[in-house]
């Protein structure tokens, strides 16, 4: 079998079985590899490749007053922190749990957002309200660095580029992560132990039980803090442009998504049964 037969199958993934592109994708990554590495026959061309379609779906958005219950219902720190600046600077679940200490600015009130989606840095505003909170978790990290370091540790991971080039910039607390870990771990890339950051999976499941107590029926994760973010911005009057750098879109069509949700003249369409009279 060769090229066509690969990409016949491929192909019957995605009109036969309806998988998502990134189940094609993976599966094309394995055939690739299997025939370069191991029967030493690259595939080439897959002339005829049908390529697996991805949905596009209205995204999932809380109201104001739903948003409020499920931050209300989440106590457990620092997570109802995470949980609050994901909705207040719209930042994605990654960006808030890699958020070190230099890119918070409270001079200027912003979040420096670095190496997001696509590589890219970009600000977004710290939420006033928090100001208080970050500060104290700041306080907190810094506390704990100098543990660390009294212990012979507190160093922190950085991308090999900056390590090379600020090579003592490991065990400045500036660098530290805002949200660590509560153990220090063996770094698998060199053995060396440092402290990570939080876990991505602990802040899910603790906004997962914080939407289970409040008994909404909405498919709520923390994704949906962000389009809630991105929606009640376009609800107060601020434009798509302006939305698109504080969310990071590469392409403004991405943006345009949210304004599917907006309960505006214009934009959504008034039942015709809520005009009839009488009934």
């Amino acid at each position: 079998m060769g090229g066509e037969q690969v990409a016949a199958f491929l192909s019957n993934l995605a009109l036969a079985r309806e998988v998502s592109p990134s189940t094609q994708s993976q599966a094309l990554n394995a055939m690739v590899f299997f025939y370069k590495q191991v029967l030493d026959k690259p595939l080439g061309e897959l002339a005829g490749l049908v390529p697996a379609k991805k949905p596009r779906r209205v995204p999932v958005v809380l109201t104001r007053d739903e948003v409020r219950r499920v931050l209300a219902a989440l106590t457990e720190e620092p997570f109802a922190l995470m949980a609050r600046l994901l909705y207040g600077t719209g930042m994605r679940l990654m960006e808030c749990v890699r958020l070190r200490v230099l890119d918070v600015d409270f001079g200027y009130s912003q979040i420096v957002v670095r190496d997001g989606k696509g590589g890219k840095d970009r600000v977004v505003p710290l939420p006033r309200r928090f100001r208080e909170a970050l500060e104290a978790q700041i306080r907190a990290v810094s506390d704990l660095h100098r543990d660390d370091l009294a212990l012979g540790h507190g160093e922190v991971f950085l991308p090999e580029a900056l390590a090379r080039k600020y090579p003592n910039a490991p065990r400045e607390a500036k660098w530290q992560y805002v949200f660590p870990s509560g153990k220090l771990s063996a770094d698998p890339r060199s053995n060396k132990i440092r402290r990570h950051h939080i876990h991505e999976t602990s802040l899910q499941r603790a906004i997962k039980r914080a939407a289970t107590a409040t008994g909404l029926h909405k498919r709520i994760s923390s994704h949906t803090l962000r389009h809630s973010f991105a929606t009640h911005l376009l609800e107060s009057g601020y434009d798509i442009r302006t939305l698109q750098e504080l969310l990071g879109h590469a392409d403004v069509s991405t943006t345009m998504i949210y304004t599917h949700v907006l309960n505006k003249p214009g934009i959504t369409v008034t039942s015709p049964i809520d005009t009839l009279q009488g009934l």
